[in-house]
């Protein structure tokens, strides 16, 4: 829900933005790529941030047991994957929704 709060308030606030664009020739792609690159770079950072603490931890708790067991690298890279898909469906709708808007209604308005 946050994400999706954060998007919709970055589609509005650059409402004007994105109509200026459109006016200019900008393509639907190209503004959707604009929205969800700032998404994706905090999302990619926060993978950085966490895997190296989950790793540490996850190893620590297993130690605790009879039964030994390695964690592998691939089970990392999938949670990140799966995090970096969730939030892209996540703000595709709002930037769909911002760069499929006609530019004259978000010009006139201000």
């Amino acid at each position: 829900m946050g994400l999706f709060g954060l998007a919709t308030y970055t589609a509005q606030v650059r409402t004007r933005e994105i109509g200026v664009r459109k006016v200019l020739g900008a393509t639907v792609s190209g503004i959707i790529q604009l929205l969800a690159i700032d998404f994706i770079k905090l999302v990619i950072i926060a993978v950085f941030i966490a895997v190296p603490i989950a790793w540490w931890a996850m190893n620590q708790w297993l130690q605790d047991f009879a039964y030994k067991i390695d964690i592998h690298w691939w089970i990392f890279a999938l949670a990140g994957l799966l995090a970096l898909a969730i939030a892209l469906l996540t703000i595709s709708f709002q930037s769909i929704k911002a760069a499929l808007m006609n530019p004259v209604r978000s010009l006139r308005s201000e």
